[in-house]
C-alpha cells in the first residue's frame, strides 16, 4: 500500500510539473502522458464497409466531378484502391490522363496507374450495377460519401475547448510543431501545417478534424502517428478546399466539400474524398 501511494503521489507530481494539454508545443518522449492525460471517447466517422462498392469505404478515391492526372501520364500516379467518379457520366475529360482501358459498356475501366484487383468506377460504366454502386457510395445515406460528412459536421469539439478549439500558433489554424493526442478538433478559419504533425494514440484512438475553411500542408512535412495510432482513425472534414505539397507524407480520410489536390511527391495514406474534383500531381494514395 505505501508503495502503491508513494507512486501515485511521484506521478502526480509529474503531470503537475509537466503541462500536457490537448496539443504539445514541442516534440519529447511524453506519448504516454498524452494516454494518461486522453479524453473521452470518439467513435469513427461511418464509412461503410471497406471494399463494399455501394459505401465510400469501398474507394481510395471518390469525387463527383472529375478525378485529374497532371501534367505525365506516365508513372505519375499511384493508387492502391479503387476510383470512383459519379455523378459524372463523362469519362475523357474528367478522368484526364488516366490512359483508360475498357469500355464504357464494362462495369469499370482499368489504368496504368491502379494494379489489380483495383478499377476505375464511373457512373458513365453502364455494365453491371456501377451505376447505382456509385450513387450510393457518393450519397447522404448511410455508408454514402455525404452521410460521413454530414456526420463529421455535427460531432461537437472535445473539452477543454481551449486545447481543441480553435488552436494554433500564432495564431488559430497556424499548427506549428505540434502533438495532437485523440479527441474531435474544430476551428472556424483556414488551417495550414507549416512543419510536421504528430498524432499520438492507439490503435483504438480516433482523431477528427473539423475545419470550417481550407486546409494546406507545407511542401517537405510528414503527419506523424506515435504509439499504435491508425490513418483509418483520423477524419479530415473540410468545408473549403485541401492542397497537400510536394513530398507531403499525409495520413487519414479527407471529406472535403471543395476540391482535393496533391503536389509533386505527395503520398497519402487513407482516402480522398471530395464533393467536387480530386487534382493528383505525382502522387500516390494507399488506402488503409
Amino acid at each position: 500500500m505505501h508503495t502503491i501511494l508513494k507512486y501515485s503521489i511521484w506521478l502526480m507530481a509529474i503531470l503537475l510539473l509537466i503541462p500536457v494539454t490537448g496539443c504539445n508545443k514541442k516534440h519529447s518522449n511524453n506519448y504516454w502522458l498524452l494516454l494518461l492525460m486522453r479524453g473521452e471517447t470518439v467513435e469513427p466517422v461511418p464509412l461503410g464497409t471497406a471494399g463494399d462498392p455501394t459505401a465510400a469505404a469501398g474507394y481510395a478515391i471518390l469525387a463527383e466531378n472529375a478525378i485529374t492526372v497532371i501534367p505525365d501520364p506516365i508513372f505519375s500516379v499511384t493508387v492502391i484502391g479503387n476510383i470512383g467518379l459519379s455523378p459524372q457520366t463523362d469519362y475523357t475529360a474528367p478522368l484526364f490522363n488516366w490512359s483508360l482501358t475498357g469500355l464504357a459498356t464494362d462495369p469499370y475501366f482499368d489504368s496504368i496507374h491502379i494494379p489489380p484487383p483495383f478499377h476505375i468506377y464511373c457512373a458513365g460504366n453502364t455494365g453491371g450495377t456501377t451505376i447505382t454502386d456509385l450513387a450510393q457510395a457518393t450519397g447522404a445515406d448511410e455508408g454514402g460519401m455525404i452521410f460521413a460528412y454530414n456526420n463529421a459536421v455535427s460531432r461537437v469539439h472535445s473539452a477543454p475547448a481551449s486545447a481543441y478549439y480553435n488552436i494554433g500558433t500564432p495564431v488559430a489554424g497556424i499548427l506549428t510543431n505540434y502533438i495532437l493526442r485523440p479527441g474531435v478538433y474544430e476551428w472556424d478559419s483556414d488551417v495550414f501545417i507549416p512543419s510536421n504533425l504528430i498524432l499520438a494514440g492507439s490503435a483504438a484512438d480516433v482523431w477528427i478534424f473539423k475545419v470550417n475553411g481550407n486546409l494546406g500542408m507545407k511542401s517537405g512535412r510528414f503527419v506523424v502517428l506515435e504509439g499504435s495510432a491508425l490513418p483509418e482513425n483520423i477524419f479530415w472534414q473540410v468545408a473549403g478546399d485541401v492542397t497537400i505539397g510536394g513530398n507531403v507524407q499525409f495520413k487519414g480520410i479527407i471529406l472535403s466539400a471543395g476540391s482535393i489536390e496533391l503536389w509533386n511527391g505527395a503520398t497519402i495514406d487513407g482516402r480522398l474524398l471530395s464533393q467536387t474534383t480530386v487534382d493528383l500531381d505525382m502522387a500516390t494514395i494507399i488506402q488503409p
